[in-house]
């Protein structure tokens, strides 16, 4: 063991590969997709280091090719569910007495094999597996995967340096302990840079986990975990159970050692998670932590000041990359009636050249298809009923399902602020427009602010200071992450601190020393050099 005491790496950002026409990593990538797609992967359960093949499986498809298998996957029942806790349970004293520097070591190597020799096999997987153009696979499944490595490997010495004042004749400390118990990680489609810090981040600072990813996002949630285990990663430290997210949930946290819960998903199941963690208080051994995100209502509102050309693009960006299956996607926007006059031909102009199509045989492609036919039927029903409301259908509308789940760029245009489409998180390539008059900007901020109850992500578009100066503080609570003049997605680890409120979740600030708090327990160490030895104090003579 060394006495040093030592400094981990500064943390940088990862910088994204451009895959033009042409280039080493275009080919290299094209390659591995290739490979990846001519093969379907058996993807077993992984609990303290072993397979587990339950037998019950199902198959992860790609969402732009109904016949293109990627992976037969098997699905955890109860029992295997309990081994995982029982797993994580046995890992912990291990892992958490493992000093500091070997737990980093595993995770700045994992990121480190993540930006090389596995990039093109995580990236193959998310572009397969759940739809991603190049462009977005690489800025989540490569970059953002291997930021939150190394970042929240900083972010954890920060916490470990930080350490109370001490006086003559006493030494204080702190011992920044692990949770006591377990944490159950459930991790989303959208993302895989979100599936692997969920489970990764508190393991960082000695937690062991009870990993359970999206049905839709196995592929790329195997690859994950083979790159932490090929970095050193012990068995039983995360421990991946697939299928059905209900009974792994159902079967960790009626167990008294659940210690936290980690959480990307909707609203609807994390306000569950929270309800069942309430029913169960009494059984556990501490009270637990829950860290959710789930989900928002994003929104753009412009200032008659706006810059057209900028806006439409950041209306266009921030609605239609990944086709809008992000939880700070733009999906409701608020523009001036002098700006919305120059926006609205040229909006409709970017939409309708957006390329649509198979991502994973075409790298050019902007946009893949939505995950699954349930998302597909929720956007074809939520458009069909905002234009029987009344809506105005400019751009879009004609999705496709023969040979993908296909929904293209959609613009509606509501004169009704409260229309289902401006208030309904859809999760998919839908912008609705309100367009008001140039004097009511003030009356569009206090509907903005009111209209949903989410607060995860916004957009001020202004280039008069004062105009946005009042936006951004009357917007206060309507979003945990703002943007001025800019699209309100992109945040990246380290530099825009991600998560909202309200019912976007309990805002802890994923890609930030915030976040890294909630995995830690600290104890409070005071050491005497010399202890009193009467019991009288000064006062009685």
């Amino acid at each position: 063991m060394s006495d040093g005491i030592v400094r981990v790496p500064d943390p940088f950002n990862e910088p994204a590969l451009g895959y033009a026409p042409g280039s080493p990593e275009r080919r290299s990538l094209a390659e591995t997709i290739a490979t990846m797609s001519a093969q379907t992967a058996d993807l077993p359960c992984v609990i303290g280091g072993e397979e587990v093949r339950t037998g019950n499986t199902f198959t992860q498809r790609a969402p732009h090719r109904h016949d293109l298998a990627l992976a037969e996957v098997h699905a955890a029942g109860a029992d295997e569910v309990k081994r995982a806790v029982e797993a994580a349970s046995e890992a912990k004293a291990d892992w958490a007495r493992l000093p500091f520097e070997q737990r980093a070591a595993i995770f700045l190597r994992a990121a480190d094999l993540l930006a090389g020799p596995f990039r093109d096999r995580i990236n193959a997987a998310t572009i397969l597996g759940q739809s991603k153009s190049v462009q977005q696979a690489e800025i989540d499944a490569a970059c953002e995967l291997i930021d939150f490595l190394r970042f929240n490997v900083a972010f954890a010495a920060q916490l470990y340096e930080e350490q109370p004042i001490s006086v003559d004749g006493e030494w204080n400390r702190v011992d920044h302990r692990p949770l006591d118990g377990f944490v159950l990680a459930i991790t989303p489609f959208n993302f895989t840079a979100i599936a692997g810090n969920l489970p990764t981040a508190p393991a960082i600072v000695g937690n062991t986990v009870v990993w359970k990813p999206s049905e839709k996002q196995a592929l790329a949630a195997q690859v994950t975990l083979d790159a932490l285990h090929a970095a050193g990663l012990p068995d039983g430290v995360i421990n991946l159970v697939h299928g059905d997210g209900a009974l792994a949930a159902e079967v960790a946290t009626a167990d008294p050692r659940f210690a936290a819960l980690h959480f990307t998903g909707s609203e609807t199941v994390l306000s569950s998670l929270f309800q069942q963690v309430g029913n169960n208080v009494g059984r556990y051994r501490n009270f637990p932590r829950i860290v959710g995100e789930s989900g928002g209502k994003d929104f753009v509102v412009a200032h008659p000041t706006a810059d057209v050309d900028r806006l439409v693009i950041a209306l266009a960006r921030g609605a239609f990359e990944y086709q809008g299956q992000k939880c700070s996607a733009a999906s409701r926007a608020y523009l001036p009636r002098s700006v919305w006059s120059p926006v609205r031909d040229r909006i409709a102009d970017v939409a309708n050249e957006l390329t649509i199509g198979d991502v994973g045989e075409d790298l050019s492609t902007f946009m893949g298809a939505v995950i699954d036919g349930k998302a597909f039927a929720k956007h074809r029903d939520a458009i069909a009923k905002a234009t029987d409301e009344g809506a105005e259908l400019l751009v879009g509308g004609d999705l496709d399902d023969s040979h993908g789940w296909f929904v293209p760029p959609t613009v509606l245009v509501s004169d009704d602020p409260r229309s289902s489409t401006m208030t309904t998180e859809l999760f998919g390539p839908i912008l609705t427009i309100h367009v008001y008059d140039d004097h009511g900007f003030e009356d569009v901020l206090a509907e903005v602010d009111q209209a949903s109850d989410y607060a995860l992500t916004g957009a001020i578009f202004a280039d008069d200071r004062r105009a946005a100066a009042h936006a951004t503080e009357a917007l206060r609570q309507s979003a945990g992450n703002l943007y001025i003049n800019d699209k309100p997605t992109g945040s990246i680890v380290g530099r825009q601190w991600f998560g909202g409120a309200r019912r976007s979740g309990t805002n802890d600030k994923a890609g930030s020393v915030l976040n890294m708090m909630r995995w830690i327990s600290p104890r409070a160490i005071k050491e005497t050099s010399v202890a009193p030895t009467d019991w009288r104090y000064p006062h009685q003579g």
